[in-house]
């Protein structure tokens, strides 16, 4: 099943398997944004670092997903304030805008080359929505001084989109797109360079102690510190952390490059898109201007047999325009949710880390991980802190259950999603 992104990567990179006894000052499970902005963060403050990822480097989310680098929290500052109080929401508000600056800021400092372009446009599936997306630019702009949003009527949707599936849209240009992949592998190759070691195709399968050692079937690492970036493929290495996530499945496809005609109807502003649907549609303009495209809901734990077909009918829904277009591309993935969309971080010991559950917003959010947790080992804990200390509940049922439970609710909120 290989992805526009496997096929589009501008550099090969491949690392060894480990073998034998390692020492090292952090080891970190996983080679996605979480695991290599942590190694490339701590690497530069001086710590010597082993990555162990049990495919390839960007093999998860990191190297399928949709591209969109989005301020915010994946929950919006209105949430924020009634529940945790003007503070707190709004320094989570200010690491939201860092956290998109941290990734555009490794991108020019590694001169990485992952097609990054500018903004973002969120579209009002339904007319009730309307009035929230407007409420949303006056509380910013009123309560944070943002004004880089703009709301756009239905009358005016023809500068955003020719399509008629919408009935306004948030215009916000402070958000970025990029190749995710390319960006992942940037960071690895920077990463290295600042001498981190990374191992592939070694899975752990047991870890222990203080100082802590974490062992493969052909190899082991002894570190001071651990940090698990797994996210949605931690499965059953970590029964203490798993519970508090759930990993669902999501689906993408990649057209064939399109004409300049078409490119002005699909994306006249080249920004990323997305709707205000439960399951999300997202989509944007690659490099070489094919539309990639993500949406539709699966109920089962294997992917579609067709994804190409799978994803075409919720595209077309919005661009029957591209009826006749060709589809190059058509992947799967998993991504991990909590229950209140908001990331999941802690220690499960003094010297063992957890950063994982991003919903569906871990480009920014899982890069910027990476810079709170180089802080908090390093000894400055107050911000790393703020996100261990926002509240997390399991899914109920546990990890038995909890599949059920997503695919009830699922379910109820798709029929929402059409009425």
């Amino acid at each position: 099943m290989s992805s526009y992104y496997s096929a589009s990567t501008n550099k090969s990179l491949s690392f060894d398997s480990l073998e034998g006894q390692e020492l090292a000052d952090i080891c970190i499970v996983g080679a996605g944004y979480t695991g290599l902005s942590s190694a490339l963060h701590l690497a530069e403050r001086g710590y010597k670092v082993i990555v162990i990822e049990a495919e390839t480097v960007g093999f998860g989310a990191s190297g399928r997903n949709g591209g969109h680098v989005g301020i915010g929290q994946r929950q919006d500052q209105q949430y924020l304030e009634a529940k945790f109080g003007r503070e707190v929401a709004s320094t989570l508000w200010d690491m939201s805008l860092e956290a998109v600056d941290t990734v555009k800021d490794l991108i020019q400092k590694h001169r990485i080359k992952c097609d990054l372009k500018h903004g973002n446009v969120h579209f009002a599936h339904r007319t009730k929505y309307q009035r929230e997306l407007e409420e949303e630019v006056d509380f910013l702009h009123d309560r944070y001084g943002f004004d880089q949003m703009e709301y756009v009527p239905k009358e005016r949707l023809s500068e955003v989109i020719d399509s008629q599936a919408y009935h306004g849209a948030l215009v916000d240009r402070a958000s970025k797109h990029l190749h995710p992949l390319n960006f992942l592998l940037g960071m690895a190759e920077a990463a290295t360079r600042a001498g981190v070691v990374i191992y592939e195709h070694s899975r752990v399968t047991s870890y222990a102690g203080t100082p802590v050692v974490v062992k493969t079937d052909r190899g082991q690492v002894t570190a001071s510190e651990m940090i698990l970036a797994c996210n949605g493929y931690i499965k059953k290495l970590e029964p203490q952390i798993n519970g508090y996530i759930m990993p669902i499945n999501n689906f993408v496809l990649t057209t064939e490059p399109l004409s300049d005609e078409l490119v002005k109807q699909i994306a006249p502003l080249d920004t990323s898109m997305s709707d205000s649907r439960f399951v999300i549609n997202y989509w944007k303009l690659s490099g070489d201007n094919r539309l990639i495209f993500g949406g539709g809901e699966n109920y089962r734990r294997n992917f579609p047999a067709d994804i190409k077909g799978f994803v075409r009918k919720y595209m077309l829904q919005i661009y029957p325009q591209l009826a006749d277009t060709k589809v190059d591309y058509g992947w799967g993935g998993t991504l991990a949710i909590t229950l209140n969309r908001l990331p999941h971080f802690g220690r499960l010991q003094s010297n063992i880390w957890f950063m994982q559950g991003y919903s569906g917003h871990g480009v920014p959010t899982a890069t910027f991980a990476g810079k709170l947790i180089a802080e908090a080992i390093s000894g400055k804990l107050e911000r790393f802190d703020l996100m261990a200390n926002l509240p997390t509940h399991k899914f109920p049922g546990g990890t038995l259950l909890r599949w059920p439970g997503m695919v009830a609710g699922m379910l109820y909120y798709a029929l929402r999603d059409r009425f």
